[in-house]
């Protein structure tokens, strides 16, 4: 599929209506976009930390599913695995656990290292080219930021180059120490179109209509957006008198009184970063009209939360997709073709169009 975004902000028109709602454009993001990307294992920090933990899991479920086993071997080298048996494909390891035997099939004996090579299974005699190189499992990479691990089917660019400016800018936060909090931790259905609440998130133009609540406690005036290669960074500067970040001297936005850093790193991933830790934020396409945004919180500073621009999350959250709901509509409009961007409030956007476009393309 075709889309063109002029680089040039000023002269530049939205993806159009129809993007929003097209299943072939839906699909061509399945394949071309989000097979392409990294995801975040949800879950990988707390349960495989030591050698020989393993976890099954499904690349994307609901939406790219593709059975995937995260583990580390007896060297505590992270690995990613095909979770398909290179026999007959039977789904290798079900549950979380050990394997200190390494890869057992349990329909025919199966056996894999914990690298994925095949080892050896029974009743082989008489078999001609055996074993060759499809009897292993395929790799995947797997990288680790801090305590959480990504992977992807088949990366379009590296993970360093992703993920590299964020940690440029919050190098100064232990977030290897933020602890991950179940109890402030939920799934929202959106009715709407995973781009749309991307749309919606890489904009603060909005906030002074639709979040009456953080704009009191963000400076509008002040509010910027940073552009990476693949993401971006939303600052939040505080209108005086909540808690901001205790900046170290030497660091690039030393004696601004910053309130919140909001990242996205490209497609749908948001690092929100407050003076009381993390709010992760990952959005999962389901169908060309639903997406799935699962909030992750992780916290450093109890005593810092519930203020603030990271004060009451879960309300901003329903103010957005009570929007972007609405918005979902109108893009189905006749009448609807495409927008135009504000050049100084949604550079976001249009970056986010361009790489859509680039992608697709």
């Amino acid at each position: 599929m075709q889309y063109h975004i002029d680089p040039d902000i000023r002269r530049a028109q939205t993806m159009p209506g129809a993007f929003y709602n097209d299943p072939a454009a839906f699909e061509a993001c399945r394949e071309q976009i989000f097979a392409r990307s990294w995801q975040i294992i949800p879950g990988a920090e707390e349960m495989v930390k030591l050698p020989f933990d393993a976890l099954p899991y499904t690349y994307m479920e609901g939406f790219l599913e593709e059975p995937l086993l995260l583990l580390r071997d007896a060297q505590n080298q992270l690995n990613c695995l095909s979770n398909i048996c290179t026999h007959r494909g039977k789904i290798l390891v079900e549950n979380p656990g050990k394997l200190e035997k390494g890869i057992i099939c349990g329909y025919h004996g199966r056996r894999f290292g914990l690298g994925g090579d095949f080892v050896a299974m029974p009743e082989t005699k008489g078999m001609e080219n055996f074993p060759c190189a499809d009897d292993n499992l395929t790799r995947l990479p797997a990288q680790q930021w801090r305590q959480f691990v990504f992977s992807s089917l088949n990366p379009a660019f590296p993970f360093q180059e992703w993920i590299g400016d964020m940690e440029r800018k919050i190098s100064f936060l232990p977030v290897e120490q933020f602890r991950f909090s179940a109890a402030r931790s939920r799934d929202y259905l959106v009715k709407a179109n995973w781009a749309l609440y991307c749309d919606n998130y890489l904009e603060g133009f909005h906030i002074p209509f639709v979040h009456k609540g953080l704009a009191g406690a963000l400076d509008y005036g002040a509010y910027r957006t940073e552009l990476f290669k693949w993401g971006n960074l939303q600052v939040g500067i505080s209108r005086g008198g909540d808690e901001i970040f205790k900046l170290p001297q030497g660091h690039e936005d030393y004696g601004q009184e910053i309130a919140a850093y909001y990242f996205w790193l490209f497609p749908n991933i948001m690092f929100n970063f407050y003076p009381w830790g993390l709010s992760l934020n990952i959005v999962k396409p389901l169908k060309t009209d639903l997406a799935k945004v699962s909030f992750r919180a992780y916290i450093w500073d109890e005593n810092k939360l519930d203020q603030g621009a990271g004060g009451d999350i879960d309300l901003v959250e329903r103010e957005d997709e009570a929007v972007v709901e609405q918005v979902q509509i109108g893009t189905r409009s006749r009448f609807y073709k495409h927008g135009r961007f504000s050049p100084r409030m949604e550079q976001g956007v249009h970056h986010f169009h361009r790489l859509l476009s680039a992608m697709l393309s």
